[in-house]
């Protein structure tokens, strides 16, 4: 009986759980997340994650806080974040941030509650215009936006808690609900990270689009990044991402959704001083 008031409390948990961070925007984003977790617990220890970064990127003499590239990426951020709000109303209060760190790494992000990273190696080995550049962020922030990061620690606490209750009925087969656990990071854990980096495609294509960045940029973008990992990449049934050619076909389809949001928008103009 025990044991059925566990699952019973289990299911309720997860049940009262699911919402939907965003609205769907132009491109129809609108899938339920289930959000156990607390948003400000996530954003308090991402923010502290992020500060331990930029920490050590500073003792290593690599933390960029100013100079062409800095102000470059600023610009930018600064067009793509009043855009945000097109998704959801909170993020005039959040503490957006920007970090730009001198490696040759092909690597950027957002951090919860929009605490941005990019590398100064996917700028520069990529070549990156700045259409490119806001694809790359407008993707990253758009994580942020969905609470991505807040819904994978959700998910890791509710198989905890599952976990825990069967291995309370396996008894001596708990290995057995361990193995099972493995197994369910293919079943459940990719797909779904699959599908969270396509929905950051498309509410990062949208938001470039609303910033007056031509969204084709998020087409060649992931032409260049297809050449630079050219025999580097990993079959996408095992990978946590889409494929470079999938992402390319998605985001292909979504642009009749974009483009009339791009030519109603006032374009950049990076003659004025930041």
């Amino acid at each position: 009986m025990s044991i059925r008031i566990f699952w019973i409390l289990a299911v309720s948990a997860i049940l009262s759980a699911c919402a939907n961070t965003t609205r769907p925007g132009a491109v129809g984003v609108n899938r339920s997340q289930f959000m156990m977790a607390s948003s400000e617990d996530v954003n308090r220890l991402s923010a502290a994650s992020y500060s331990e970064q930029n920490q050590k990127a500073k003792e290593k003499n690599i933390l960029v806080t100013s100079g062409p590239t800095y102000d470059r990426l600023k610009f930018i951020a600064n067009r793509l974040i009043p855009q945000t709000e097109a998704f959801r109303d909170d993020t005039r209060q959040w503490d957006w941030r920007l970090t730009l760190i001198d490696e040759p790494i092909l690597n950027a992000s957002c951090a919860p509650g929009g605490k941005i990273t990019f590398y100064t190696g996917i700028i520069e080995e990529l070549n990156l215009t700045d259409d490119e550049i806001a694809a790359i962020m407008g993707h990253e922030i758009a994580h942020a936006l969905r609470e991505h990061g807040r819904e994978r620690v959700s998910q890791a606490a509710a198989q905890n808690i599952l976990v825990n209750i069967a291995m309370a009925v396996a008894g001596p087969y708990g290995s057995a609900v361990s193995a099972a656990n493995q197994v369910a990071q293919y079943a459940i854990v990719l797909p779904n990270s699959r599908e969270n980096e396509s929905e950051a495609d498309a509410i990062g294509l949208e938001l470039a689009a609303r910033a007056g960045y031509n969204p084709m940029g998020a087409i060649t973008v992931w032409q260049k990044m297809l050449k630079a990992t050219k025999g580097n990449s990993s079959p996408e049934f095992l990978s946590t991402h889409p494929s470079g050619e999938t992402r390319i076909e998605q985001l292909t389809a979504l642009m009749p959704s974009v483009e009339p949001l791009y030519k109603a928008a006032p374009k950049p103009s990076r003659t004025k001083k930041i």
